[in-house]
């Protein structure tokens, strides 16, 4: 089939590559020239065949928006725009309302894979009617991993970046507590090769996963990760995990817990821990330590 891709950075890039590997025709724009194949939306318009599929892959919000209102100046009835981006699920039923006003079709695709989707493959959760869904099936199939798995229609419009959403909820709580153990692991004294002990965790232990791999893949590259600052920025779906457990009223402890982790990193000097030092100071004469 042929597809329409906006968006050509790190993943929307090798998405390219990917889907044209498994023969399909691809047509990308990029607000950067040395990566387009064409110089406009209207030039990636008119270069597709009716009905025309395009992929959006760009930041969520604002940079979704405006694209998503380009498209609809210049597709026409029957086309449908898939967001591949990670956008909130409030989001894609605007979209889809919007796009529906015109006879356009919408998809929201929530995309796992990283800089390893090229050749391994990406995780798929998509939204939408059976009937859009259909005609975008071709680059989900060339776009997923090999086997029965890593693809999945989870539901109406929304369901996608939902599934996404909450699937990056729990890597919140995963690589936190991975993090936990290591720290704890470098601490004490009687444990000489922490790096080692994360490797042998590897093989036959109910706590292997990928994340594992690629924590073992860090620490060969820095075995006490020296070089790094303690610092972990976050995406803004924590967040929206959390917000979704408030508004219906899920407990997400482990979740809830890894995404103030990340918060308490953005702090060198914690004032909460001012108020805490300052407190066991007062009740019993704990020493405080000053600046």
């Amino acid at each position: 089939m042929e597809l329409g891709l906006v968006g050509l950075g790190k993943m929307g890039g090798n998405m390219r590559e990917r889907i044209r590997r498994a023969g399909h025709t691809v047509i990308g724009y990029d607000r950067n020239a040395d990566l387009a194949d064409v110089h406009s939306l209207e030039e990636l318009v008119g270069k597709l065949s009716t009905p025309r599929v395009v992929w959006v892959m760009v930041p969520a919000g604002e940079p979704t928006q405006t694209t998503i209102d380009q498209l609809a100046e210049v597709l026409e009835p029957g086309d449908v725009v898939v967001d591949g981006g990670n956008s909130r699920w409030t989001d894609d039923e605007k979209h889809a309302e919007e796009l529906a006003a015109k006879g356009i079709g919408f998809v929201d695709c929530g995309v796992s894979g990283g800089v390893w989707g090229l050749e391994n493959g990406y995780a798929l959760m998509y939204g939408g009617d059976a009937e859009n869904v259909a005609k975008v099936q071709p680059v989900f199939d060339a776009l997923k991993p090999e086997g029965d798995f890593g693809s999945v229609h989870a539901g109406k419009v929304g369901a996608g970046h939902f599934a996404k959403m909450v699937h990056n909820g729990i890597e919140y709580a995963m690589m936190q507590a991975y993090a936990e153990g290591w720290e704890l692991l470098e601490k004490v004294d009687s444990v000489t090769d922490v790096r080692e002990v994360f490797r042998s965790w590897q093989e036959g232990t109910v706590i292997r996963s990928w994340l594992l791999d690629l924590a073992v893949n860090a620490l060969d590259e820095d075995e006490h990760l020296d070089g790094l600052r303690g610092y972990a920025q976050d995406s803004g779906e924590g967040r929206w995990t959390v917000e979704a457990a408030i508004d219906n009223a899920v407990p997400l402890p482990a979740i809830t817990a890894s995404l103030f982790a990340r918060f308490a990193s953005r702090q060198e000097d914690s004032p909460q821990m001012k108020m805490i030092a300052a407190l066991r100071n007062q009740f019993g004469g704990h020493a405080v330590e000053k600046k």
